[in-house]
């Protein structure tokens, strides 16, 4: 059976005269079922009547109406209540904006708005870099999608896109205490998209683009960085690809393999794909063949598309022709940024000794990664209910963090393989295993680690 997940988790509220043993039935219900209990309250124990809260972790939004339907099928138990977690938690939306200064005097308002706030106005004009010193544009990060590419969602538009966008804001304030803002675009055009951002820019000092489709995403990221003096981040390409890197430099130490003698298949040739592609390749690998879904990208591949033909000119050596399937015999290392269960065991078991799978397509992986541990060494997975989950949070608050301190102005490729390094950095010797390749996302020292990175190479 699949796992229970704290993405459905449910409390069920549950009614029933105490001969009915309401608190017992509805246990025993739950876990029969699958689910996961993690909570159990009485909210009220009378003679005639004991109301009881059981929160549980479910499979999925089914997997929790299959549950509530079982309960309420019990003689003498009703189902008062069913509340989804995850619905609660994100009510009213998970941002605000919070005063960084006391407003508690006339003196208070004098200096943070008229007359005093004219004084650093002028200032900014005298030497506009001071906006920098003097407003949030030193601390802020703007979040900016079109909402074309969700992950495990696809093109939802922008408000339905807004919810994941508010996460990545948490997230940058929770582990670097850096202040971003989702900006979610109300057009797919790639001269709106960039018109936009470009307008909007005075207020930010980085721009981190998320969930827009590939190639137009590859253009907008390309003419940002011309136009804009700020650092503009594609998350779900750079972000994916130092955390590969970094996965994949503790992988290798622990097969023994050196990642220029292995042979790399990439199922998967969109944003992400491409981005680990080039970041492996600058990083040592001579031997990577890439798959969409039409099989093997090679010499005979015709493409209007530059990325595209960024792997038809640098990967696949031995121009290899074919499916996943017949490629994958033999090669050492797997990475899926692309679709769930479209690799199979016997594919697995047909790579080479010690092999490396990561499989991180969200919410399924590509393979089942019980499956795929019967064969390879070493297995990770997008999933934060596996080992080895490879999650770009240890890389992009620590980037911006660092970027923003150093008052940088660009990416570059240095810059990422530098913050592949830290976060490789952060598993020690002592804690290096195969199930433990990367950092946890709560360790404190990855975001240090990351920014302290970013800073060497700007300065």
């Amino acid at each position: 059976m699949a796992s229970t997940s704290p993405g459905y988790g449910i409390t069920i509220r549950v009614e029933g005269a105490p001969s009915a043993q309401p608190v017992a039935e509805a246990t025993a219900t739950i876990t029969k079922a699958g689910a996961t209990i993690t909570a159990l309250d009485v909210v009220e124990s009378l003679l005639d009547k004991v109301v009881v809260d059981v929160t549980c972790d479910t499979i999925n939004a089914e997997h929790a109406e299959e549950i509530t339907k079982a309960i309420s099928a019990h003689a003498g138990l009703t189902v008062r209540k069913v509340s989804d977690r995850t619905f609660l938690l994100h009510l009213g939306g998970k941002l605000e904006v919070q005063s960084r200064v006391p407003l508690k005097t006339r003196d208070d308002l004098s200096r943070a708005y008229t007359p005093g706030v004219a004084r650093i106005c002028q200032a900014i004009v005298d030497d506009p870099t001071d906006a920098r010193r003097l407003t949030i544009k030193r601390n802020t990060v703007a979040v900016v999608t079109d909402g074309s590419a969700v992950l495990g969602l696809g093109n939802i538009g922008p408000e339905a896109a807004l919810p994941v966008m508010e996460g990545k804001a948490v997230l940058f304030k929770r582990f670097a205490d850096v202040d971003a803002w989702p900006v979610c675009l109300d057009t797919q055009d790639v001269d709106e998209i960039v018109r936009t951002v470009q307008l909007i820019a005075p207020v930010y000092g980085g721009i981190n683009l998320e969930d827009i489709s590939a190639p137009r995403c590859f253009e907008v990221e390309r003419r940002l960085r011309e136009l804009l003096d700020i650092p503009v981040f594609h998350d779900d390409q750079h972000g994916t690809a130092i955390c590969v890197l970094a996965a994949l430099t503790n992988a290798l130490k622990l097969v023994k393999k050196n990642i220029g003698d292995c042979k790399i298949v990439i199922s998967g040739a969109g944003a992400a794909g491409t981005a680990i592609a080039r970041l492996l390749t600058i990083s040592g690998a001579t031997n990577i063949i890439a798959f969409d879904s039409k099989g093997s990208i090679n010499s005979s591949t015709v493409t209007k598309d530059p990325m595209r033909q960024w792997f038809v000119d640098n990967c696949n050596p031995n121009d290899f022709v074919g499916k996943m399937s017949e490629g994958i015999v033999g090669a050492d290392i797997f990475i899926g940024v692309s679709a769930g269960n479209i690799l199979k065991e016997s594919d697995v078991e047909s790579m080479a000794k010690d092999s490396i799978v990561f499989a991180l397509a969200n919410p399924d992986p590509e393979i089942d990664p019980y499956l795929a541990r019967k064969h390879a060494a070493i297995v990770a997975t997008g999933r934060s209910d596996q080992p080895n989950q490879i999650n770009n949070v240890l890389a992009f608050p620590g980037i911006f963090r660092g970027l923003l301190d150093a008052n940088a102005h660009k990416i570059t490729d240095e810059l990422l393989v530098a913050t592949a390094e830290a976060i490789a950095g952060c598993v020690s010797a002592e804690q290096l295993n195969n199930s433990f390749i990367v950092p946890s996302v709560f360790d404190p020292n990855v975001v240090k680690a990351v920014a302290a990175a970013v800073k060497r190479v700007v300065s």
